[in-house]
């Protein structure tokens, strides 16, 4: 098998796996080539829209393990394949060079064993590390159950290790993956919160869950990521839509992946990490699920209609915070505005603040942007509905463009 036919299916493999995300990190690279100084890595688009890229690929696709959801499981009969590591190096250091990437995502089905698949990934990327003197972005994934001898090894390498958590509870994981153990996934995340450190992991550590391929409710979901959050440090917990590729009788009937759904747990991720917000703020026993048709911060702001408005001119960061239509950054623009002239509507959106949400929550110097007679819960509702409704339409169109 070519080296080329190689790289299609193992970069094909891996785009299941959702947890890439910025580095976080400010190592050089010394006298080698690449660094992490200037922009990180990501699988993403940067705050100013440049494309920040990474080799994403498996060292191999040959699992021992039948997880139902996963293309990869032993059961299947799908093509397979193996880097060697100077094969790994050979392409990073090319790809690099041409300019095509920054750095490298590196992840494995499992073969023999643990052990000996981290052996293999903490080889190759020795070689980039020593031999090669690439001192780019590196994120690899921990595969659970390997000796924390091997973490430490492979900690001092990368710049952030993932280990992923792949359903929301313990029932899923036994259900649709039997061979995973979540004490070995927690194991992970522990060590390596224990002794993150400059030299070890230093941009830290994420993880992912599959949503939609188990019957777990959007408040489960949530409270496990506040868990992860809290408990173990995490960077990021990546929201990955369930893709229906297997036929099994414990999956889901689903035809296509429930993207909106993933969407609005992002949203309520990002609540959680920069707005102040908690699990319990945004979902409950009675509200379970979130509503498809708005983002989270405006339907618990209908729900909290008592709480407002809120006067942009005195309130507090975290009140702006609250409010639909102002994100962190125009929060800090409002705060810092504000100590020298009275702020208008007008100001308002030049500062970024998206006014078609924040209108029906917000009061300047003491003035409604709308008729007060109107602001009410489902008038409200209507109009915030009908404006992501033109946005998705909008999106749509454009994504069809291309």
């Amino acid at each position: 098998m070519t080296l080329k036919e190689k790289l299609e299916i193992l970069s094909d493999s891996a785009k299941y796996d959702a947890s890439c995300s910025s580095s976080g990190s400010s190592r050089k690279s010394g006298n080698g080539i690449g660094n992490t100084e200037i922009s990180g890595i990501c699988h993403s688009f940067a705050s100013d829209g440049r494309c920040i890229s990474l080799l994403k690929i498996l060292m191999t696709n040959v699992c021992i393990y039948d997880c139902k959801y996963c293309i990869n499981r032993k059961s299947n009969n799908v093509k397979r394949a193996i880097f060697t590591p100077e094969e790994i190096c050979e392409i990073t250091i090319n790809f690099y060079k041409r300019n095509y990437i920054e750095g490298l995502f590196l992840s494995s089905g499992i073969i023999k064993n643990a052990d000996y698949t981290m052996e293999l990934m903490i080889k190759t990327i020795e070689l980039l590390r020593n031999k090669y003197h690439f001192g780019g972005y590196i994120h690899a994934k921990a595969i659970p159950g390997a000796s924390n001898y091997l973490l430490k090894r492979l900690g001092k390498l990368v710049d952030r290790l993932s280990a992923n958590i792949e359903l929301p509870t313990s029932d899923g994981l036994k259900l649709l993956a039997p061979n995973k153990e979540e004490n070995k996934i927690t194991n992970i995340m522990n060590y390596v919160k224990e002794n993150q450190n400059k030299k070890f992991v230093p941009a830290g550590q994420s993880t992912q869950m599959i949503i939609g391929a188990s019957k777990e409710s959007d408040l489960d979901i949530m409270s496990r990521s506040e868990n992860l959050y809290t408990d173990y440090k995490l960077k990021r917990v990546f929201y990955s839509a369930y893709i229906p590729v297997n036929n099994d009788k414990l999956l889901p009937s689903l035809t296509v992946p429930p993207l909106k759904r993933e969407n609005r747990l992002y949203q309520a991720d990002w609540l959680l990490r920069f707005y102040g917000f908690k699990v319990e703020d945004i979902l409950d026993k009675k509200n379970p699920n979130f509503n498809i048709l708005i983002d989270p911060k405006a339907d618990w702001a209908l729900r909290h209609l008592d709480e407002f408005p809120k006067e942009i001119n005195i309130c507090s960061y975290l009140d702006l915070l609250k409010i639909p239509g102002i994100g962190v950054t125009s929060a800090k623009r409002i705060i810092s505005s504000r100590k020298l002239f009275n702020i208008s509507f007008g100001d308002l959106k030049k500062m970024g603040v998206v006014l078609k949400r924040a209108q029906y929550f917000i009061t300047c110097n003491n003035r409604y942007f709308i008729d007060k007679q109107y602001l009410k819960k489902d008038f409200i509702e209507t109009n915030l509905v009908l404006g992501n409704k033109i946005e998705n339409n909008l999106n749509e169109r454009q994504l069809q463009l291309f």
